[in-house]
């Protein structure tokens, strides 16, 4: 059996204090000092993951940056560095952040629609491989700070290629008229622009249409339009080395635990087929979601099972300030629960948490095993978009994080 490393923050909610052991598969037991809510993280079931990715791009001429903002969790940063991977950041926060944990700030690419001018001059000087430019201001922006700090900013030109990821339109970001990106009827003037200031060095396109995309039709075509964007710049005489596709490859959130792993064989061999690449030219892609999402699941305890008149609530001690995609996005996670014997009878409960907003609910009319105050609860598919998203709203603690070496969590 594995071993599980304990990390506390301290003053967290609710102890689990049943005399009983939560059996998980027969293989790891909750200790009955770990606190809920806590997020567990299965390090060998990231290790797979990255492990796959590095299979399914070999022979391509290619590098991922892992998306901090899924989850900048330290003892994960450190393992994708390790495998050589690079870093998507949206901040120099996670520019500093990839740099602490082991990725060089040549394997760092910065996005973002609101980099202030600090933040510029920070990542500048710490060498980092590209600015991704969203904007026509910006690349001015960056130009006069390079220049002005006698320094050459490398930069790639974040185009809008107009296609539809069919996702949330809150992760839908690559379509006209977006606050991310440069409209493609613009591309010919920001090429220009990132050709001709001072103080820059054009590399190449990066595109990003979205995220928690199912198929590979989207990338396909974003391939096409990557492809004709690039040979418009070299027809205009720009060097090409860079080619980024962003991220947005979508997880299995109904059945977590049957498929733990995204079809990245899917995706890069999209990429092989479809993208045109110059000589000397990298393909970067930044995956997030895909690489950390199904490491990741919220053990939470069963404070109260409130019985309505119509409707039964099972309300548990993790909440919209541990996992807000359901509120913010209504996304839909698996739960289990784990407590329950196998033969359980079933009833349909509202699944909701404790803070003082009714959008705090992961699932209503969700079928479990009858479920009992001080039962324990698996919200699966929590390793992005949750801890990083966290918040301290109604002053609730941070929770608790228990790693794993490939225990499972059934």
């Amino acid at each position: 059996m594995g071993s599980i490393i304990r990390h506390d923050k301290e003053d967290n909610a609710l102890f689990v204090q049943q005399k009983k052991d939560y059996t998980i598969n027969n293989y790891m037991k909750l200790d009955q000092s770990i606190v809920t809510p806590c997020y567990v993280y299965d390090l060998a079931l990231l290790r797979q993951t990255l492990d796959t990715i590095i299979s399914a791009s070999a022979g391509m001429p290619a590098r991922v940056h892992y998306a901090l903002k899924a989850n900048p969790d330290a003892r994960i940063v450190a393992e994708v560095a390790q495998r050589g991977f690079g870093a998507d950041c949206v901040s120099i926060g996670e520019v500093r952040h990839a740099i602490a944990c082991g990725i060089s700030a040549d394997k760092c690419v910065y996005s973002g629609v609101g980099k202030t001018d600090p933040e510029i001059i920070e990542a500048i000087h710490l060498g980092i491989e590209c600015f991704n430019v969203e904007s026509l201001e910006e690349l001015q922006i960056i130009s006069h700070l390079a220049s002005q700090n006698g320094k050459v900013a490398p930069i790639a030109l974040r185009i809008n290629p107009h296609i539809d990821a069919h996702t949330h339109h809150y992760i839908t970001t690559g379509l006209a008229e977006n606050k991310f990106g440069i409209d493609i009827s613009l591309f010919d003037q920001a090429l220009h622009l990132a050709t001709t200031l001072p103080g820059l060095r054009f590399r190449g396109i990066h595109c990003h249409i979205g995220s928690q995309i199912l198929t590979n039709e989207p990338f396909a075509l974003l391939c096409t339009r990557i492809n004709d964007l690039v040979a418009r710049a070299r027809q205009a005489g720009a060097s090409v080395d860079y080619i980024n596709v962003g991220g947005g490859l979508g997880v299995d959130y109904e059945e977590p635990v049957t498929n733990p792993i995204a079809d990245f064989q899917g995706f890069f061999d999209t990429l092989r087929q479809g993208l045109d690449v110059p000589a000397g030219a990298l393909i970067h892609c930044e995956l997030g979601r895909s690489i950390v999402a199904q490491c990741g699941t919220i053990l939470s305890c069963v404070i109260y099972v409130k019985e309505g008149l119509e409707r039964h609530f099972v309300i548990i001690d993790a909440g919209m300030n541990n996992l807000i995609r359901p509120a913010l996005y209504q996304a839909v996670h698996r739960i289990d629960n784990l407590s329950a014997p196998n033969g359980t009878p079933t009833a349909t409960y509202d699944i909701v948490g404790p803070v003082c907003e009714t959008a705090d609910t992961f699932a209503e009319g969700y079928v479990l095993p009858r479920t009992r105050r001080g039962d324990i609860l698996a919200i699966r598919s929590a390793g992005a978009y949750a801890e990083s998203m966290a918040s301290q709203y109604n002053l609730r603690q941070p929770a608790a994080v228990v790693y794993t070496e490939g225990e499972e969590i059934l």
